[in-house]
């Protein structure tokens, strides 16, 4: 996989765009600025969005490629984001250290999935949130991108259940259309996520 990534990030254009992702965009908006996580980054787009609303970012991808393109958009846009290039299944953080992680069509495969969710989990803080947008199983018969695994789509009851520790905030299906770069264009069936690890009181 990381071939397949190091190779479409290294075209000139960017794969998905150089603008934030609507929904990513909008949730930002509701919250107060803090430490947040792009989770298989990419080229950069969503974590410099955050940058230029003050928020302390950090990323990461399996792609070099997608580091170098997410470093020149920030430099471009005069902001710093922290990003490395490590592998979802590898990579550790410190317990409760974010105020938000994003998850932008961070797909994975099934053996995998819930055990990088579960990390997900643990380096929320308490009161943060978790902001997912992906495809669901009815992406396949669309022509706007994501895995043709539908194993690796994912439905209401597989966030429900990854995601349980999470207060859920929102969580729906929604048929859009998707206009990011050349990989992320036409209409798009997603599924939207946002979930608040609950601040348990010490009796």
């Amino acid at each position: 996989m990381q071939d397949f990534w190091n190779k479409r990030y290294a075209e000139t254009e960017f794969a998905y765009g150089a603008l934030p992702n609507e929904f990513l965009k909008e949730q930002l908006q509701n919250l107060s600025a803090g430490k947040i996580l792009f989770v298989c980054e990419g080229e950069g787009r969503n974590a410099v969005f955050a940058a230029k609303q003050y928020w302390n970012v950090e990323a990461f991808d399996l792609s070099a490629e997608g580091k170098k393109k997410a470093l020149q958009l920030a430099e471009q846009n005069n902001v710093t984001i922290n990003y490395q290039v490590q592998d979802a299944t590898t990579i550790q953080y410190p317990e409760n250290s974010f105020d938000a992680i994003a998850l932008i069509y961070a797909h994975f495969p099934e053996t995998i999935r819930k055990s990088i969710h579960k990390k997900v989990m643990n380096w929320l803080k308490p009161n943060g949130y978790v902001i997912i947008e992906a495809f669901n199983p009815n992406q396949l018969k669309n022509a706007s991108g994501g895995p043709k695994d539908e194993s690796m789509l994912y439905t209401k009851e597989l966030l429900k259940n990854d995601f349980n520790d999470l207060d859920i905030q929102q969580l729906s299906t929604d048929v859009i259309q998707l206009n990011e770069g050349k990989y992320h264009i036409g209409k798009a069936d997603v599924i939207r996520f946002v979930g608040k690890k609950i601040k348990y009181s010490v009796m």
